[in-house]
């Protein structure tokens, strides 16, 4: 029988916020335990979180309930990372 290991649920979730605050929603983002960091990014998005969290359900209910209710979003877009790979300064290096 094959066994399985649950796996974390990493993503990023990209937002739109209104102008001026995207300093007080990233600050707001990282008060919560399932966001890693959260960046200020110039583009068509104005801030970035790298979320961690159990399974595809509370994903979606931590989206949808918990980041939505942020005073000042406007628009969330969620990219789920399928497999990450590491730059070379943070590779381990053979002996």
């Amino acid at each position: 029988m094959l066994m399985v290991k649950n796996m974390a649920i990493l993503a990023y979730v990209l937002f739109k916020v209104a102008s001026g605050t995207e300093r007080d929603v990233a600050e707001k983002l990282t008060e919560f335990a399932e966001v890693v960091q959260a960046d200020i990014i110039f583009g068509e998005y104005d801030v970035i979180a790298r979320v961690t969290i159990d399974d595809l359900e509370k994903l979606e209910e931590f989206v949808s309930h918990s980041i939505r209710n942020v005073p000042n979003v406007l628009v969330t877009s969620t990219m789920i990372i399928s497999r990450e790979y590491k730059g070379k300064c943070f590779r381990p290096k053979n002996k």
